[in-house]
């Protein structure tokens, strides 16, 4: 049976070597573009967007899928909407990979708000030496806030033009540890992190250490996110697949 799934994700790439080694499926993984340079992966891959939902659809039934997996990023609800809009167009079963958010503890200091453009206005007007960990794409915002001290930590240089004038980059990728990530907060005179809700354990360290700084936490709540049939992981979503397999079916 044909997969095509949509990727970006840890969950996705652990599930892309799930199916590599499974006969029973022909797989292609999906990537969006967001860097020039991804991981390699076991499986075929295409990167780019599809032309919207007619796009999606038009790419299904030329590939003569089967079934989708949608493990994309919590944040990218549309990519998510449309795979959900094409899936009911042509008949096709979507699972989508759900990763868990991040649960606020006690004594967890957050502020949750809805976007990049209302953390950069939550952080006040008094000068604070400011942790971005929210990606590339959204740097822009805080433009609107140029009080601040940023220190942004993304996988590849961000595209805006527009972007905070005091602005440290630090190019890297996770996973991240808590030592690391204490080093990372006390050397940079952190005062406050602005975080989306990843949710998953490789970027968490950065949570623990401003639990134990005590350090306050903007945090970019979760779009909502249009889903299929809901799965844990990727040994739930292979099951799943496994289920809709003709050879499965057939008890082979």
């Amino acid at each position: 049976m044909r997969v095509l799934v949509l990727g970006g994700t840890t969950e996705a790439s652990a599930l892309a070597g799930l199916l590599a080694g499974d006969a029973r499926f022909d797989a292609t993984l999906s990537l969006a573009g967001r860097t020039s340079a991804p991981r390699a992966q076991p499986l075929a891959t295409r990167v780019g967007g599809f032309g919207g939902i007619d796009g999606l659809v038009r790419w299904l039934r030329a590939a003569n899928v089967g079934a989708v997996i949608d493990a994309t990023h919590p944040y990218a609800a549309r990519m998510s909407a449309n795979a959900v809009a094409a899936c009911a167009q042509t008949g096709l079963p979507l699972g989508s990979v759900v990763r868990q958010p991040w649960q606020q503890r006690k004594d967890d200091n957050w502020c949750v708000v809805p976007t990049a453009e209302a953390a950069a206005a939550a952080l006040g007007r008094m000068p604070l030496r400011v942790l971005l960990s929210l990606g590339r794409q959204e740097l822009h915002a805080f433009a609107a806030a140029p009080q601040h001290h940023y220190v942004a930590r993304t996988i590849e240089p961000p595209l805006q033009a527009a972007l905070p004038p005091d602005l440290k980059l630090l190019q890297a990728r996770g996973p991240f540890d808590r030592d690391s990530e204490m080093r990372l907060l006390k050397t940079d005179e952190i005062d406050i992190i602005v975080s989306k809700n990843s949710g998953g354990s490789a970027t968490y360290a950065k949570i623990e250490a401003a639990r134990e700084l005590d350090l306050p936490v903007i945090m970019i709540a979760r779009p909502v996110k249009p889903a299929g049939h809901i799965l844990d992981g990727p040994q739930e979503a292979l099951a799943w697949l496994h289920g809709r397999a003709p050879a499965s079916r057939r008890g082979v």
